[in-house]
């Protein structure tokens, strides 16, 4: 049983977008990201990129609920790689903002525990992390236990924001409906187990739909089952990915929105969004493009993302 003081990560989300609107930005930061003339002026690709997370954390918190860091990029880097991810994810709890990190990770027994423990305690410790429940719905429990004793959230895959999403999460199953209908139901049936915890109980919020600490991924490259999926699950909060770059439009992202809201993510749309800026091409041209022009770009992104996905959302 959770202390009564106890806040749950998933609800302090939902009130960040509240207050903040649903933007959330994504740190998939490869070093590729980052202008070549810009990229040599550090020691290394890991150093950059350390560097612009930082400053993009300052730059894009005004208009971001949340901040979502894909650990494969930091994967990618080797051992300083995995530094540096260690240390985003201090400068994100240093400003005391919400921090999704993007693992997808799906084990069993003691290798779920162990991913449990690593990305919710110690130097990878997170508030919220995604989750791939398809070796087995024992996968979630290691998760679920430190969702309960420490207020920690979890989103679980649902309906992915990738094409190929169809080949699983869309089949017909025996005894009715589809495989993403049988991952739902034990989304509901987990949170449903943990909604009166003394942790959710005293999380006040202004939606008239309070989420609890299990959430959906549910993408919005699709706008057929947008509603249907809304609707189905009105009590649980969504991760939105497939927002930009992916395709997705924001009137899909706004029906998502409805009822207990979700946190729709960007990540190359603002990482990369200097690739845009005419006025930049010509500061590349000249050899005068510097760290902060690309992230005063990255920044002007994530407010114009904001103030879209807002006008969808109010236009419902």
């Amino acid at each position: 049983m959770s202390d009564k003081n106890t806040i749950c990560q998933m609800r302090r989300l939902q009130k960040a977008c509240e207050k903040k609107g649903p933007l959330c930005c994504g740190l998939d930061t490869d070093p590729s990201y980052i202008p070549p003339e810009v990229l040599k002026k550090y020691r290394a690709p890991a150093a950059a990129v350390l560097e612009y997370n930082r400053k993009l954390i300052e730059a894009c918190a005004p208009f971001s609920a949340c901040f979502k860091v894909q650990i494969a990029y930091y994967e990618a880097m080797g051992i300083e790689g995995m530094k540096v991810y260690a240390d985003t994810l201090q400068s994100l709890r240093n400003v005391d903002i919400p921090v999704i990190s993007d693992v997808k990770r799906g084990d069993i027994a003691a290798t779920a525990n162990a991913y449990a423990r690593a990305h919710f305690s110690g130097d990878f410790e997170s508030d919220i992390v995604t989750l791939n429940p398809y070796m087995g719905f024992e996968t979630l429990n290691p998760f679920v236990e430190y969702c309960q004793e420490k207020g920690k959230g979890i989103f679980v895959l649902l309906r992915t924001s990738n094409p190929g999403m169809a080949d699983i999460e869309k089949l017909d199953l025996k005894q009715g409906g589809i495989v993403l209908d049988r991952i739902g139901s034990e989304l509901v049936r987990i949170n449903e187990s943990l909604i009166s915890e003394p942790f959710l109980d005293s999380q006040s919020t202004k939606n008239t739909f309070p989420c609890g600490p299990v959430g959906a991924v549910v993408g919005c490259t699709e706008e057929s089952d947008a509603r249907q999926l809304r609707n189905k699950y009105p009590n649980m909060f969504f991760l939105i990915p497939g927002y930009g770059a992916q395709g997705g439009a924001a009137r899909i992202a706004a029906t998502l929105l409805d009822k207990a809201g979700g946190t729709v993510n960007s990540s190359r749309g603002i990482l990369c969004a200097w690739k845009k800026s005419s006025v930049l091409a010509e500061k590349r041209k000249a050899g005068n493009l510097t760290m902060d022009d690309i992230v005063t770009a990255a920044a002007k992104s994530a407010e114009q993302s904001r103030d879209d996905l807002l006008t969808a959302k109010g236009s419902l």
